[in-house]
């Protein structure tokens, strides 16, 4: 079973909806798996408000979402970009997401790439996560060897992201 990454607020967690990916089955089956997870990532950003409403994805929605906001800005510009958008507010969660789907290499990288930070830890605070970048980072310098071994694929994101839908099909 999978274990919540966000605390509630309450003891009882609130009943919610599940939002159900239309045609999830036929997705799983296409032949260019790269495809199905734009559509899967999109259908999950727009239930979310882009990662601003969290609390409206089942669990394994969460862990795909997280997994795939790290993906698209790493690959954009890096974890320097990462770190400063939105998306490094998730950055321990993050490392909880990968394992999740046995990217065990890939969230050894986010784990390099967090240790940059004073005692491993990355303010949840996004202003502050800025300004700590900055300073850490004002050469643009500091995780490009990380990057490089991110895009060098050592594992195959997009199959495992599958292979986890697929194992939580109940959840999608």
């Amino acid at each position: 079973m999978l274990q919540p990454l966000y605390a509630q607020k309450n003891d009882k967690p609130a009943a919610k909806q599940l939002h159900r990916i239309p045609g999830l089955a036929q997705l799983l089956k296409a032949d260019t798996l790269v495809n199905s997870i734009i559509v899967i990532d999109n259908f999950i950003g727009k239930i979310s408000n882009y990662g601003d409403h969290m609390e409206g994805l089942s669990e394994p929605q969460k862990l795909f979402y997280l997994n795939q906001e790290l993906e698209r800005e790493v690959n954009n510009g890096g974890f320097n970009q990462y770190f400063l958008n939105s998306s490094g507010d998730y950055a321990h969660e993050t490392i909880l997401a990968l394992k999740a789907i046995n990217a065990q290499k890939t969230a050894a990288i986010l784990q390099a790439a967090i240790d940059k930070f004073p005692g491993s830890k990355v303010p949840k605070d996004r202003k502050r996560r800025i300004a700590l970048v900055e300073k850490l980072n004002p050469k643009y310098t500091l995780w490009e060897e990380l990057d490089q071994k991110f895009f060098s694929y050592q594992e195959d994101l997009n199959v495992l992201n599958i292979k986890f839908i697929e194992k939580n099909m109940k959840e999608f």
